[in-house]
């Protein structure tokens, strides 16, 4: 089974890796130049942190066997169609990469988002019937140091869930291989093909990890602080709770039960515990970087099934405003060095 990763950094070659180390037979598709040659030329340095009993060892692979391309329009001269395509970049450019990656979609190409944040599947549907339209995401952390070598940083473990979007001959082929090699390949991956409403569905996967980055991510990013910051402060507190209670609400209303005391109680006290010193990445990305963050896919698109359900969600409404407030005005914001000297970050 022919298996390409329409987006290739961080995410998507450490995704790759796992499942070229688990046997798949993988194409590359990325404008990333470096990064496809050197792959192409010596293969994929996968470097896996890997924490055993309480200590970190890096584990080495050289990964031979890609092909890599920079267009699409290249990978079908050279391949033809694809079986599965997965679709590896941001959320905001997922519609765009559709279109762009059409070359090698065939009649019975399976398609797969692994990104993060809700909508995605609405994208799939747009261009691919549900039988052939697969989601789920990734709990780990990547990184590219360099142009042909990625490294899968997991925090308490490495895990990937996945499921069709309806049960159909091609979705459970697809599932099942890549199954079989994210497994083989050293990830812990769940094919989640319960029925709609039950714990094992892919829907209640993807709404938790939701929940998480829509809490934590956005809530640290606009308060300019760690996790565990956050947390120890009553009214950040009741930001952070403010937050999962509205998404838990929503995600109800779609179909996908979920218990806002529960989820405080457990995955939300398992995300302080375990990560609470540490700035989550729409921080990183509006603190360290001044990137576009992924407010839109999150906590604005929690407001916008809200509003189209009747169901209140001020805590999301005000977060995105802000949040889509900074990431406008990066370069006018006002800092001051360690000197006590102001600065703007674009002046």
């Amino acid at each position: 089974m022919k298996i390409a990763m329409y987006g290739s950094g961080a995410a998507g070659s450490v995704f790759a890796s796992y499942l070229k180390k688990g046997g798949a037979d993988m194409i590359l598709i990325d404008r990333y130049e470096a990064h496809m040659k050197k792959v192409a030329e010596d293969g994929m340095h996968f470097t896996i942190h890997q924490e055993e009993n309480g200590a970190y060892t890096d584990y080495n692979y050289q990964l031979k066997g890609f092909r890599t391309y920079t267009s699409s329009a290249a990978a079908a001269e050279a391949e033809g169609k694809v079986d599965v395509i997965i679709y590896m970049t941001k959320a905001t450019q997922l519609e765009q990469a559709i279109q762009d990656s059409l070359p090698v979609v065939g009649d019975t190409t399976v398609a797969v988002s692994l990104i993060n944040g809700l909508g995605n599947d609405d994208n799939l549907f747009k261009v691919f019937p549900k039988e052939r339209c697969i989601i789920g995401s990734g709990v780990l952390g990547t990184a590219l140091p360099e142009p042909g070598h990625c490294v899968s940083t997991p925090a308490g473990g490495v895990q990937m869930n996945f499921g069709g979007a309806v049960r159909s001959e091609l979705n459970d082929a697809a599932c099942a291989e890549m199954l079989k090699c994210y497994r083989e390949g050293g990830c812990d991956a769940y094919w989640r093909d319960g029925e709609p409403g039950t714990d094992n569905n892919i829907y209640k996967f993807i709404w938790k990890k939701v929940c998480v980055n829509a809490t934590v991510n956005t809530v640290c990013a606009v308060l300019r602080l760690k996790i565990g910051e956050v947390e120890a402060d009553p009214w950040g507190q009741q930001l952070f709770h403010g937050v999962i209670r509205e998404t838990c609400a929503v995600a109800t209303a779609k179909g996908v039960p979920m218990n806002a005391d529960d989820f405080i109680a457990h995955d939300h006290a398992d995300i302080v515990t375990n990560i609470g010193d540490y700035y989550p990445s729409m921080c990183q990305d509006a603190l360290f970087h001044q990137r576009q963050t992924e407010i839109d896919v999150l906590n604005g698109k929690i407001a916008e099934y809200g509003k189209e359900l009747g169901i209140p969600t001020p805590t999301c409404d005000i977060l995105t405003k802000v949040v889509h407030c900074i990431q406008d005005n990066y370069a006018n914001q006002y800092f001051q060095d360690k000197d006590g000297n102001a600065f703007h970050i674009g002046k």
